[in-house]
């Protein structure tokens, strides 16, 4: 008998996978947490029956969420990140000697929890002596913060339903703002352009986030397992332009070795499709 995993990415469009095992499942105080094997894309972390990260495809997400805003500003020493419980964000931002301290706030300890058991090749940085973990609500921390604290804030969240609704909150973006220092820079995932139910949290947080920092911009990257496999990011900041002020010298400096993102990637990857576009302006 053959073991499929399915997401719904709509009513009329499902994404499967076929499984050889079926490692982990059980459920926390938030959410359905899932761990399966695979052939074509390892092992891979669902939370409520949503892809959240895999073996094959999570160094595209992570590498952009991380070194656009890092190649922004490579001076960054305090940064606070907001989820991304499976680890991967921290593991890239470990790799820069400049940042001092990286605060992770994760709701759900089980997702980490699970993550260090299973997802490894993600969550191998957790016990960084810079990384301090806070097993609470990030919407909460956030505001329970002082002024000009972080230079840094990353809003590795999931999909604007169940516990990651309040971080698509025009409170939360306010709170991202004044807890940045004058050269801070805010980066969220940003949902997909293409399927309606994505495209509309995708349009209402960037137009949130438009009315409150100096500097907002969306990027893009391709990845296979979110659905439509084109997934937006938002870059905002009080003072930064991420191509304006992008430091390819010295991020290139760094010698970082990477799978996706580069400096030309970095140029392209605002470089947004008419439809989107438009969208955006709408």
């Amino acid at each position: 008998m053959e073991l499929w995993y399915t997401e719904e990415w709509t009513e009329n469009v499902r994404f499967s996978i076929k499984v050889d095992k079926h490692l982990f499942s059980d459920k926390s105080e938030f959410q359905r947490v899932d761990v399966f094997e695979s052939k074509e894309f390892g092992k891979f972390l669902t939370l409520d029956g949503l892809m959240m990260v895999n073996y094959k495809d999570e160094f595209i997400y992570h590498d952009m969420i991380v070194h656009v805003p890092m190649a922004t500003n490579v001076n960054i020493k305090n940064v606070l990140v907001i989820g991304g419980g499976d680890g991967g964000t921290v593991r890239e931002l470990t790799r820069y000697p400049q940042i001092e301290n990286i605060d992770m706030v994760e709701i759900d300890k089980m997702v980490v929890d699970v993550s260090r058991e299973f997802i490894d090749i993600c969550a191998c940085k957790l016990d960084d002596e810079r990384v301090s973990l806070y097993y609470e609500d990030g919407v909460a921390f956030v505001k329970n913060s002082k002024d000009k604290t972080y230079d840094l804030i990353i809003v590795d969240s999931t999909d604007p339903i169940g516990p990651g609704e309040g971080l698509f909150s025009l409170d939360f973006y306010n709170d991202c703002y004044r807890i940045l220092t004058d050269e801070g820079i805010l980066v969220n995932q940003n949902e997909s352009p293409y399927f309606d139910f994505n495209a509309k949290e995708m349009k209402r947080a960037n137009s949130k986030i438009s009315d409150i920092f100096e500097i907002a911009r969306v990027y893009q990257a391709h990845i296979p397992t979110y659905p439509s496999g084109h997934w937006l990011f938002g870059f905002a900041s009080k003072k930064l332009d991420p191509l304006k002020d992008q430091n390819i010298e010295e991020w290139e400096k760094l010698n970082l070795i990477t799978k996706y993102y580069n400096s030309d990637i970095h140029k392209g990857a605002f470089m947004l499709p008419q439809y989107v576009k438009d969208m955006l302006n709408d």
